[in-house]
């Protein structure tokens, strides 16, 4: 360990896709959750020269990201049927950079501790213990929903609980929110933020937009998934205007590079073309779904987002299975004691069950 680093660092397990991204051509990637189709060749071909003839590479990036922010909360707005501003409006490099203001805005130099349900997403505790921050987890039920009684315990134990993390639907899991949890999350008192990560919900369509009017709700989401712009790193926050601005008061100033949000307004203007592409992803995971549960040595729990989560009930582990379909030519990703399958196109699926048949 170098002498002056922090000693805590040495505990730290950084972030892996385990992408073998020099090799992906080679590869089925269904391992990160993305859109399998990349953007139309039309709208590739306009961003190309937006990005040569309208953006000067000389000058920073729009700081204050105004038609980004119009765009996003139009989109909200008529997808949710609610009034959402651009003041409630706050963008990041991707959603993780938002997560990690959001934890130095409430919990950085002790000021407090964050709640996740395992399994979850797991750059919440692992930004938070890069902070120094503490993270309290609780269990969640066979069906993955939250077990409250836990949850209550432990904000009764640690009142220095200062956000509670929830992900709509989870991931790795699929599950959305209940009724149950939605009820015990709006019952949360004002002193502790509530952040929904809706990272899936062009998937699921379902949100919690309609509790924007809170204090201390706070929704996250992104241009990574459904709007197939992984590589532009775009992730955005809604909440009350003074709780978006405490956000804005904290991100790194240009820190959205002038293509990614060329890319998003674009996305956002073809959002209808982009989005429509979502019912047949829907379609592809229902049948992947019913063929799994055909598999005696498989568990496989419903979803509402782009991904299915299995567990092996026979002989073989998830670590065998992970494995074998790497060796075949699919990337899954392994994690929480099972396999998290990322919905691909129709081939890819099919190859993904003849693959996992063999391995079985």
């Amino acid at each position: 360990m170098l002498p002056f680093l922090r000693s805590d660092l040495s505990e730290l397990v950084a972030y892996s896709s385990e992408g073998h991204e020099s090799h992906a051509a080679e590869f089925d990637k269904l391992d990160t959750n993305e859109f399998p189709l990349d953007l139309p060749e039309a709208l590739k071909e306009k961003l190309a020269f937006l990005s040569a003839q309208q953006i000067q590479s000389n000058r920073y990036p729009d700081a204050s990201y105004v038609g980004l922010r119009q765009e996003i909360a139009r989109y909200v707005s008529e997808s949710a049927d609610a009034v959402v501003t651009p003041e409630q409006i706050s963008v990041g490099n991707g959603s993780d950079e938002l997560i990690r203001s959001i934890l130095i805005a409430t919990c950085l130099n002790h000021a407090g501790s964050i709640l996740v349900a395992e399994p979850t997403f797991s750059m919440y505790a692992i930004l938070a213990r890069s902070l120094g921050i503490p993270v309290v987890s609780v269990p969640r039920h066979e069906n993955f929903e939250i077990d409250i009684a836990a949850a209550q315990s432990a904000l009764a134990q640690h009142p220095e609980i200062r956000v509670v993390f929830l992900v709509h639907p989870n991931s790795p899991t699929g599950n959305a929110l209940t009724e149950a949890e939605l009820t015990w999350a709006k019952a949360l008192p004002p002193e502790i933020l509530v952040v929904v990560d809706e990272a899936y919900y062009e998937f699921s369509g379902q949100t919690t937009v309609a509790e924007l009017s809170r204090s201390n709700w706070m929704i996250l989401r992104t241009f990574s998934k459904a709007f197939r712009l992984a590589a532009h790193r775009l992730g955005y926050a809604i909440a009350q205007p003074e709780l978006a601005l405490a956000l804005e008061k904290i991100r790194l100033p240009y820190n959205l590079p002038s293509v990614s949000q060329a890319a998003a307004c674009l996305a956002l203007t073809h959002r209808k073309e982009l989005l429509a592409e979502v019912k047949s992803l829907r379609q592809e995971r229902e049948q992947l779904y019913q063929v799994l549960l055909t598999h005696s040595d498989l568990r496989v729990w419903p979803s509402a987002a782009n991904f299915l989560f299995i567990k092996t009930l026979g002989s073989r582990s998830a670590a065998e299975l992970h494995q074998g379909l790497q060796q075949q030519g699919t990337l899954v990703r392994q994690t929480c004691g099972g396999l998290r399958i990322t919905v691909g196109t129709a081939e890819e699926n099919q190859r993904t069950l003849a693959r996992l048949r063999q391995v079985l």
